[in-house]
């Protein structure tokens, strides 16, 4: 997620047993999302709370009792909102053993999907592998950060060169390991378009015109944190660095928050669910992530902050995060407009038409993906935020089913749109 703040990890605990016995009533572990009136998210977020933007603006703390007691101490009065954990349903047919709350896919089977796909339609894919996950650096295991290319191929589609004769789009998800529809609806549209050749009208003429590259899950060590709690997933956000010595999921970087576009100022308590990281562009998938964009997309804006990116500017970028219902042009560094403000809005209206999301740019954050790639590339990018703040679909672990009823089908129209404006996204 773009813009939320924060810090717990919340994990449901058994009681303690103590010689045979249950102790004295231990405190409710069980998250929740708190509405907390009158707060300031930045004030609760430099004290190192989980802040969200909750309904109507409010803001909202993700934590257990322990946490709504310490706002209760520092005179606030937050109240219950909404449960964190939903209802683990049966898994559905044809989900794989390794899966987990019900159904989400862990990142190795992310990586088979996408190998399975080459495989599938070699005519029509090319598999990269652009770089390491953080544990993979320093022999831990780790994985692959892995992008796949999805075009009808010709000689020299797919090349990692921004001198591409087609237009391109370009997705990454999970970025944030605990946002788990992300990923998912990335496995969808990496099924759609590449099952779609050749029977959807729409698809077929995409991808004889456009490339598609997606990333599913670039954050894949973050993902292995929050799988491994199983029906109760751990609430990792960042990457598996801790370089500042963190206990438990309060460890690591916020890989949005350390793009070097603007790094700084947004992220910089330790132990803070933003935190900057020590420098811009310090995590290997952030460099895995900028170096591949600039294989993808040539400099088509000035140095300068104010410099449009001109008329003829090809190319799109969409960054899936959730949840809040938005799509987040840029600038996430200051408030004032981004140059190209006025193109920016009118694609994201024509693909909130789909999805009914609300577009609106918030400049309270620095060193997010899509400021690099706007501000360094001049491409028209983009931060989605899906879902809603409460029932089963809300939160950061809506139920599995979620996907295939609300999210995919409700964004599926937003994606295509993006990727037929790649062309020429800021044209009228």
């Amino acid at each position: 997620m773009k813009l939320r703040i924060g810090f717990v990890a919340a994990v449901l605990v058994a009681p303690l047993v103590v010689s045979g016995t249950t102790s004295a009533a231990q405190p409710d572990r069980t998250p929740y999302y708190w509405q907390v009136p009158d707060a300031d998210e930045r004030v609760l977020a430099d004290l190192g709370f989980d802040v969200e933007h909750g309904v109507g603006g409010a803001v909202q703390v993700v934590g257990d009792e322990r946490i709504a007691a310490r706002l209760r101490g520092m005179g606030y009065r937050p109240s219950k909102f909404d449960t964190v954990y939903k209802e683990v349903l049966p898994r559905t047919q044809g989900v794989g053993v390794q899966s987990f709350y019900g159904g989400y896919h862990t990142s190795a089977e992310h990586a088979k999907h996408v190998t399975d796909v080459a495989a599938a339609y070699p005519a029509l894919t090319q598999v990269y592998d652009i770089g390491d996950s953080w544990r993979k650096t320093k022999g831990q295991g780790g994985h692959d950060i892995r992008a796949i290319c999805i075009t009808k191929k010709q000689a020299g589609d797919c090349a990692l060169s921004p001198n591409s004769a087609k237009p391109r789009f370009a997705m990454i998800a999970q970025l944030h390991a605990r946002e788990l529809a992300t990923g998912e609806v990335a496995w969808r549209w990496i099924d759609h378009l590449t099952k779609g050749y050749g029977s959807d009208a729409e698809v077929t003429s995409i991808l004889d015109t456009t490339e598609l590259w997606v990333v599913p899950i670039a954050n894949p060590d973050g993902v292995d944190i929050v799988a491994s709690g199983g029906n109760s997933p751990l609430m990792q956000r960042k990457n598996a660095n801790n370089p500042t010595g963190c206990s438990g999921a309060t460890g690591g970087v916020d890989l949005n928050r350390n793009s070097t576009f603007k790094w700084g100022k947004a992220g910089t308590s330790r132990c803070g669910e933003t935190y900057q990281g020590p420098s811009a562009g310090s995590e290997p998938e952030t460099r895995a992530l900028e170096a591949w964009f600039r294989q993808l997309f040539p400099d088509q804006r000035g140095p300068g902050d104010t410099d449009p990116a001109p008329v003829t500017t090809k190319g799109v970028m969409i960054t899936v995060h959730s949840y809040g219902n938005l799509i987040m042009p840029p600038w996430g560094w200051t408030w004032n407009a981004n140059p190209n403000a006025a193109g920016l809005r009118a694609l994201g209206q024509k693909m909130a038409a789909f999805n009914g999301y609300t577009v609106v740019a918030e400049g309270d954050t620095t060193g997010t993906t899509d400021d690099f790639t706007y501000g360094n590339l001049g491409i028209a990018s983009y931060t989605f935020e899906l879902g809603t703040g409460s029932g089963s679909c809300g939160g950061f672990f809506p139920q599995y089913s979620c996907v295939d009823s609300l999210f995919w089908p409700r964004n599926k129209g937003a994606f295509l749109t993006a990727a037929k404006a790649a062309k020429a996204p800021y044209a009228s």
